[in-house]
Formats: structure tokens, sequence, C-alpha cells
């Protein structure tokens, strides 16, 4: 069948052009920023990408926001008070805050928006995030006797918004920054597309407003004259290019076509930094890489496979050969520099020579059956990238030594996500984990049984579901934190998804763009960047 969408992208991307010239041409700043890839979508409550959190900044803005730094600020709430308990929150509203239809932002719209994603119909992957709120889990989980209208979530006025807990959540503002947190027009969510392509149906309430999205083109957002800090916002419009080719966007880059990266191929980082300077930036990030294992069918149900397959895999080698050393070996699931945490828990056998490593490996195999008669046949999933080909390459490349024989299946950054997230059949699949808060439960909660949204190898263990619900209801930091460490120790042994690398942030930074920070979130909103001449 023809991709009539790809053949309309050079089409749209040089009426673009055109448009954009003319705008340039009247003073307009323009800024052209690279993206991992196109949405699935925009709604803020079913998303779950990182390319689709970028987007999401700019489009709209909660109740407190990360700024450049990823430090926690005001958003639409200019103040905010909490109980002696730490159960009761009271957010006080600014009087200025509109929709992109100049209508006024009330605190019934965040009402509105809470009970939409918790509500199960909406089918929210993030939902259980929200779960500290009062009665949000029972709701979620239909149990017996809930409602909408319990949701620990009030507007005693239009410019008061009171959010109870089930218990106080230490990370609880650093979680509101999430796109889980986002309003939505409650008109306009009602009648919206879920297709992300449609510019018309969401009314936002973020610096920018949607003004066009052609798949594997672009995607147009204009400055919103009735964002409450408008005047302040200097950048008039903003053009996300997917970059799933890095090559392909440095070259861009190099070309002065794109003014920022959200990452570098790893193989061309030193020439880069010979060339550009300053201009390649390489920071630390709260994110972990992945190969998750299908824990739901043989013989990824076998801990002794689990184990051989990643005591086989040189992370060193990968870290330093194939991402030139911008990236950490990871050697447990937790990343550092995570808040409300100490010692992260790590595999036994870090310290290990790589020939103890293959020796223990080939034991295991061997145990569950595989040898040289029998070797172990594994369908490897993961999304184009450069990047992501060398490492697989390399993984696939070291399994070999054991009796591991590899096929590939490699699509694009959207089809890949929406297949494991739709529960598509799969044996290993690359995922990557970034931070939504500084908190250790963010990282774990992936591998809670009842999280189907994100679990997706289907890990089971009731000793670790028990963990989590003991310190998700434990109120001292220091006693929450030695809880989590048990649960992270049950996860780091049992692998059902293997840790590879800890991520680093990674961008080309135009020396025309002013205002930019890397912090451990990545966040990069574009209201507060300015574009020099």
């Amino acid at each position: 069948m023809l991709d009539v969408t790809r053949r309309r992208a050079p089409l749209a991307f040089a009426a673009l052009l055109a448009t954009l010239r003319g705008a340039a041409a009247n003073g307009a700043a323009i800024f052209h920023r690279g993206n991992d890839g196109d949405p699935e979508t925009l709604d803020p409550h079913r998303t779950s990408t990182v390319a689709e959190a970028h987007l999401l900044r700019d489009l709209r803005e909660g109740l407190v926001i990360n700024n450049m730094k990823g430090e926690v600020v005001p958003g639409v709430a200019e103040s905010w008070t909490t109980s002696d308990d730490g159960r009761l929150w009271r957010f006080g509203l600014r009087s200025d805050a509109k929709w992109s239809n100049g209508e006024p932002l009330r605190a019934s719209d965040f009402v509105h928006s809470f009970r939409r994603i918790i509500n199960p119909e909406t089918g929210a992957k993030y939902a259980n995030l929200l779960f500290p709120i009062r009665n949000a889990e029972a709701i979620h989980k239909a149990a017996t006797g809930s409602a909408l209208e319990d949701l620990g979530v009030r507007a005693p006025d239009d410019r008061t918004l009171e959010i109870e807990l089930e218990r106080p959540t230490p990370y609880l503002l650093e979680l509101l920054t999430h796109q889980s947190a986002l309003p939505v027009h409650p008109a306009s969510a009602a009648k919206a597309s879920l297709a992300p392509t449609s510019t018309g149906s969401w009314i936002t309430n973020g610096a920018y407003s949607l003004s066009e999205f052609v798949p594997n083109s672009h995607i147009r957002l204009d400055r919103n004259p009735h964002f409450h800090d408008a005047s302040q916002v200097k950048i008039d419009t903003v053009i996300f290019y997917p970059a799933p080719d890095l090559a392909a966007a440095a070259q861009r880059f190099l070309a002065g076509e794109l003014q920022l990266t959200t990452d570098i191929p790893a193989d061309q980082v030193k020439e880069l930094r010979r060339k550009l300077g300053d201009q390649v930036q390489i920071g630390p990030y709260l994110a972990t890489y992945f190969l998750i294992l299908n824990t739901s069918k043989q013989p990824f149900d076998d801990p002794r496979v689990r184990r051989a397959l990643s005591l086989q895999i040189d992370r060193d080698f990968i870290a330093d050969a194939i991402w030139g050393g911008t990236m950490l070996p990871a050697y447990g699931v937790i990343p550092p520099h995570i808040g409300n945490y100490g010692e992260r828990a790590e595999m036994d056998f870090r310290y290990e020579s790589v020939l103890e490593r293959e020796d223990e490996a080939r034991q295991l195999l061997g145990a569950a059956g595989f040898g040289s008669g029998m070797p172990l046949d594994i369908e490897f999933r993961f999304n184009t990238t450069d990047n992501n080909r060398r490492t697989a390459a390399a993984i696939a490349e070291q399994w070999r030594a054991i009796g591991v024989e590899t096929r590939f299946v490699e699509t694009d950054y959207r089809a890949h996500f929406a297949y494991l997230r739709s529960g598509g059949d799969f044996d290993v699949a690359r995922y990557g984990w970034i931070g939504d808060y500084s908190d250790p439960q963010n990282f774990l909660f992936l591998f809670q049984s009842d999280n189907p949204g994100f679990n997706i190898g289907k890990y089971a263990n009731p000793r670790f579901d028990a963990l989590m619900k003991l310190a998700a209801d434990e109120l001292d930091i220091a006693k929450r934190a030695a809880i989590l460490r048990e649960a992270d120790s049950i996860v780091t042994t049992e692998q059902p998804w293997i840790p590879v690398l800890h991520y680093s942030t990674k961008n080309l930074v135009s020396p025309r763009l002013s205002g930019f920070e890397q912090n451990l979130r990545g966040v990069v909103p574009t209201r507060f960047l300015s574009l020099a001449a």
C-alpha cells in the first residue's frame, strides 16, 4: 500500500519553509529543534513517550513546572501550602491563567482533568502515578463503591485547588510537573480526535499552540497570545522535527537547519567535538537503557536464562566503543543521582571478569536446556536509531559466543512503542526509562504486576509487590528508602528487564540559542529560550 503520508511530507515541508522565510523576514524568532520521533498522541492523559513530553511542555502548563535547571517552580499555581500531616495540599491559581481560546482557566478544570486521567475508561498508561491521591487507585481499578466524585481533588472556588492524599508523598511537587497532571479543556477534550495530527481539536494553556502537524516531517507550534507570561516568551514559532536518524540530524545541525538536537550519534562524538567544541553538550540524566524480557513465555520465564543473557553483555565495551563514552554501564535498575534514596542495588557480578561471566552464562544456559545442539533463538526488537542499531548488533555478537542466535525486528520510534504498549508478542525489546521525578519509586513501579501500562514484560513477584505497597504506606523517609532498596534488590537479581546503560543527556546546541541548560530531567521548555539573529 502506498504510504501517502510520506509522499505528502516533502511537499508540506517545502510549503513550511516558504511560510517561515516570510515570517523571519518580518522579524519573527523561529526555533528549529529535533525530537526523538513523532508522537503517537498529544492527549496528555494518553501519552507515555519522551518525544510527546517535549511537545506537551510547550503546549500545556500544569500546577507546577520544571524550569531550565530542572527545578520545580510555579506554573498555573502561584502558591501552595500543605497541612501539618502532609496529606492535604492547597494550591492558589494565578488570576491571569487562560486557555488558548481566551477563556479563563478555573480550578474546576483541574478537577475535571484529574478525574479524566483516573477514569479507567480513558485508558491512561500513567494513571497509577497519581495513586497517591485519595481514592485514585480504587477508582481506577473500579473497586466496588468507588466513584469519580470521590477522588481527592476539589475546587472550593475558581482559584483554589485542593489535593488530598492517601499518605504523605515526598515527591508530590515533582510528580505534578509530569504530563499526567496537565489540564485539559473540558469541552474540547470531550470532542477531540484521538488522531495526533488534529490541530483544531485541542484547546491548550501553555506558551504555544499547535498550528500544524505533518507526520514524518514537522510539528509547528506558535506563541499563544493568551498565555499568562506571553510577554516573556521570546521565540515566536518552534518547529519540532522527528529525528531518529541521528547522523542526519547532526548534518542538519552542521548545515544550520537545526538549533538543538535531543541526541548525538555516538560514533561521531569525537569528530563533532573537534568541529563544534562546546556546542556538543553531555551531562547526567535520570534514565536507564533496558532490554525487556517477556517473562510470560518460555524460556524467558526462567531466571537462569535471564541471568545468562545479562552476564554475557559487556556493558563497559558498549558504553565506550559503541556510545563513545557518553553513557555509563548499568548494573542496576536505578540511575545515579536519584533522590530520596541511599545506595542503589547492583548486580553481584559487576566486578567479575568477562571470562568469568561467560563461563557462568554457558553453565546457566546448559542447565536450562540450551547448548551447541540446542541454540537459544531470540527475536530482538528495537526502534530505529544509529545508536540502537549498533548496540543491538554488539549485544547479538556477544550473545553468539554462548550459543544464542538473534534475529532483529527494527521499526520506527512510534511503531515500536505502540507495539509494546498494545501488548504485542516479543522475546526481547529495547526500552528506555526517563525518570518522571527524582525518586526510586518511579523506576521500581515499572515492575509491579498491577501496572499493565508499563510492565511490558509481564513480570510478577508477590514479594516485590508487597514491598512496593509497604513503601507506599511508610511515612518515614529513611525506612521507606530501606524498603525500596529491598524491592530494588529483587528486580536487580531476577532481571526481568536487563539494565544495559545509564543515559546521559546529549545535545548539539547552536551558539545562537540562549538560556539552554542541561539538567537531570532532560527538560527543555522553549518558553525559557531565546534566539540571536
